[in-house]
């Protein structure tokens, strides 16, 4: 994949505008607010253990492609907020209510909350996890672990569902989130196992445009899910040993592998390291889309001013 070492020194790490609207930075997209509408640009930014890292060639516009093809793929299952997508990196969508919290569906215990079961944590969610679970184990049924949605910089923290219901979301928004939430994770869970994939985990957010519940930011992405190689599963988790990730994860092990897992200074990413999480997110567009991934080489800032330009959404 040499189109991505090329790309290496043409990420798109911010982007700023006066003539798209009001201006928010997140972690990893740039949002311009133009009325009820948004402009959700992701950038190539990568961020773990909520700290922003540095960036991974052609991530947003995988990531961007991602979304858009499970938004369609689910539209008559769960309404959601996309309008348009006037570019590779840009989603066009509704403006939302949103939710205080995110709704994480898991089916493994594995990532953050294997790290706080082994370390002792347990019933954080408001119930308790039966005792002597290995890392990896799958769970008769999927299980939600809500969280609560920081600020930038800060940690997003675990919370029960009694919790919510008294005093964060009305208990009947938050129970058609976690019915919205479980079909949705159904949905994807039954379409990866077709591409021999394993989807491991999401998060959801949820918000409210004109009374009406959707899913809104992104869904069934490699930075909001865990993808595991299903054939590999079984022989893996019988002998210990880590699972095949297309996803985030990679990086996330990397860090705890350099000593960090969210306290202080973050190392800096190698080329070697960017280059690898780029072609495993290539890997899984390909594989879950079923689609060969074509890459937008090139100035990215330059060419998303020019597509919104040419889409009129330039104000």
């Amino acid at each position: 994949m040499s189109y991505i070492s090329e790309q290496l020194n043409h990420t798109l790490d911010e982007f700023e505008s006066d003539n798209l609207g009001e201006h928010y930075k997140g972690k990893v997209r740039e949002i311009f607010s133009q009325g009820d509408k948004i402009l959700m640009i992701t950038s190539d930014r990568v961020s773990a253990f909520d700290c922003v890292l540095g960036t991974i060639p052609f991530k947003g516009q995988i990531l961007s492609e991602i979304a858009n093809f499970w938004f369609d793929k689910t539209k008559d299952l769960v309404p959601n907020h996309i309008i348009d997508t006037p570019d590779p990196q840009v989603l066009v969508a509704k403006r939302a209510k949103t939710l205080p919290v995110e709704v994480i569906v898991r089916q493994y215990i594995t990532g953050s909350l294997w790290r706080e079961y082994s370390s002792g944590i347990n019933g954080q969610y408001g119930f308790m996890l039966p005792e002597g679970l290995k890392k990896d184990q799958k769970f008769d049924e999927p299980l939600l672990t809500p969280s609560t949605k920081a600020d930038y910089g800060l940690h997003d923290e675990p919370i029960s569902r009694e919790a919510i219901v008294n005093g964060l979301v009305e208990e009947s928004v938050y129970a058609k989130a976690e019915e919205y939430a479980l079909a949705l994770f159904k949905a994807g869970q039954e379409w990866a196992a077709k591409q021999g994939l394993i989807l491991v985990d999401t998060k959801y957010e949820f918000g409210i445009v004109d009374g009406e519940l959707i899913v809104i930011d992104e869904i069934h992405t490699p930075d909001s899910s865990r993808y595991w190689v299903a054939k590999e599963y079984e022989t893996r988790f019988n002998n210990g040993e880590s699972q095949l990730m297309l996803d985030k994860e990679n990086i996330r092990q990397w860090l705890i592998e350099k000593g960090f897992s969210g306290e202080g200074i973050p190392p800096e990413l190698s080329e070697e390291i960017r280059t690898t999480l780029a072609e495993r997110y290539v890997e899984l567009y390909r594989t879950l889309t079923g689609r060969q991934f074509d890459p937008e080489v090139g100035d990215v800032k330059s060419r998303i001013i020019k597509n919104l330009e040419s889409a009129g959404y330039t104000v």
